[in-house]
């Protein structure tokens, strides 16, 4: 408990307040000695005879001396003493002047009061009033006069009730008790935050903190939640990746099995020595085993591809080229196919994207690879459309063909690994033909989309103009 960081808080505050209480004990009643208060204190009536006698020794012995600086130089700290002398001169270790009516009280004592009496002690509204004759040999040459003491302001008094042992004890145990309140909330709130820590570190994402309050435990509170919000994020990506790479381990093996399968098939029987076949069979056998071989040479090829783009080992040879010769070059690869089919292939340049800013040779495989697609899925007599046209900051490039189109659900999928679409769209090709398009696309800045619907199928390539 001593350890923690609210009770180390709790009790530095007490022991502050304490201090304080005391501090302030200290200069208080510094100030009612400086204020007046008699050091050491004595009854009037001495103090008036031992001050009345000490004028007189002092009258004796220099008659014109400064009462007034004697007064304030020996009797300075002592409560308000005033000299009256006969000649009319009035000394006071204070500067208040003394009160009218004493005054004339004393005057009309010095006037009729016998000589020999020491002193007298008249009253004044109840309260005492000490004065002392000064004598000089039989001579009556004055008065020492003590007015009334000063009643403490209630104020003070109340600070003096205060300030007293039992006050100081009380004020201790309230300052404890505002200690308790004070920092009652935020123990619980750092309570709650060191559960909800505990909690994350033993493996429950969820685990979140209260984060009320605008305080300094509020923000950590904040930071806390949104790491392991931020954690959880992380987890589930990894999640993620760990069921994509999942599948796509069970797709390549798929993929890769259905060829050997074939191939192995068509092996086993050419070496079967007691099944004869005729040179047709046997030449037909061969070229599947030589097709099925580039199919797995082809599943390959792009799976590296692929890795390479992803994880940028491929660099890509940026340049300046014409969108028109690229174009052209596809159209021409092409065109046998397209011919035997009765397709036609159209190219439509704007003079605004003539001119194109990127790697021709990875961009000439983004678009051989769209045409191939399209020539494998449209009927015969169709049209395939290679556009390019400027648009904001860059250059749209376009690929739409006449075929039946892509079902609305498959949409959001034709660029994921190995996905293949039902229908008339789900002959041939390894099924990573449009992620490496897409990785491609992305690598030099830009955007990859489709839209389909029956009879017009579009790709758009959107490129920045200075990928």
């Amino acid at each position: 408990m001593f350890r923690s960081f609210y009770f180390r808080i709790g009790f530095s505050f007490v022991v502050f307040v304490m201090a304080v209480l005391l501090a302030q004990n200290a200069m208080f009643s510094y100030a009612l000695t400086r204020s007046g208060s008699p050091l050491p204190p004595r009854p009037p009536n001495n103090l008036a005879a031992m001050v009345s006698a000490d004028v007189a020794s002092t009258l004796t012995q220099d008659p014109g001396v400064d009462l007034a600086a004697y007064l304030n130089r020996e009797y300075g700290r002592m409560q308000p003493i005033y000299v009256v002398l006969k000649d009319g001169r009035i000394a006071a270790n204070r500067p208040e002047p003394l009160a009218e009516n004493l005054r004339r009280m004393v005057e009309s004592l010095m006037t009729g009061v016998d000589s020999g009496r020491m002193a007298a002690e008249p009253a004044m509204q109840g309260t005492p009033v000490v004065m002392t004759p000064v004598q000089v040999g039989n001579e009556l040459r004055g008065m020492v006069v003590l007015p009334p003491a000063a009643q403490s302001p209630p104020l003070v008094r109340d600070i003096a009730r205060l300030l007293s042992p039992p006050g100081t004890a009380l004020l201790i145990v309230i300052t404890m008790i505002a200690a308790s309140v004070i920092f009652e909330p935020a123990r619980r709130r750092l309570k709650a935050l060191e559960r909800a820590t505990e909690r994350l570190g033993a493996g429950d994402l969820a685990a979140r903190a209260p984060e009320g309050g605008g305080d300094e435990i509020a923000r950590v509170a904040a930071a806390f939640n949104r790491m392991a919000a931020d954690l959880s994020a992380r987890d589930d990506a990894l999640g993620t990746a760990n069921r994509l790479r999942r599948q796509m381990l069970a797709d390549v093996s798929h993929e890769l099995r259905t060829p050997l399968t074939a191939m192995r098939g068509y092996v086993e029987t050419l070496r079967m020595p007691e099944i004869f076949l005729e040179p047709a069979t046997r030449e037909r056998y061969l070229e599947t085993l030589d097709r099925e071989t580039r199919r797995l040479d082809r599943i390959v090829t792009d799976l590296l591809d692929l890795a390479r783009l992803e994880n940028g080992v491929a660099p890509l040879d940026i340049r300046l080229f014409a969108i028109r010769r690229l174009f052209e070059h596809v159209a021409a690869r092409h065109e046998h196919e397209a011919s035997a089919r009765q397709v036609a292939i159209r190219i439509h340049v704007a003079d605004a994207a003539d001119q194109v800013t990127a790697d021709p040779d990875r961009l000439e495989q983004v678009i051989d690879n769209l045409v191939a697609n399209a020539l494998r899925y449209i009927p015969c007599g169709g049209a395939i459309d290679l556009q390019a046209r400027g648009v904001g900051g860059g250059v749209a490039l376009m690929v739409v063909d006449s075929g039946s189109g892509i079902a609305r659900e498959h949409l959001p999928h034709v660029f994921d690994r190995f996905y293949k679409v039902d229908g008339s769209r789900a002959n041939g090709g390894s099924g990573l033909g449009l992620s490496i398009a897409r990785t491609i696309v992305e690598r030099h800045g830009g955007t990859i989309g489709v839209s389909s619907e029956p009879g017009r199928t579009a790709f758009t390539i959107t490129l920045p103009q200075s990928a």
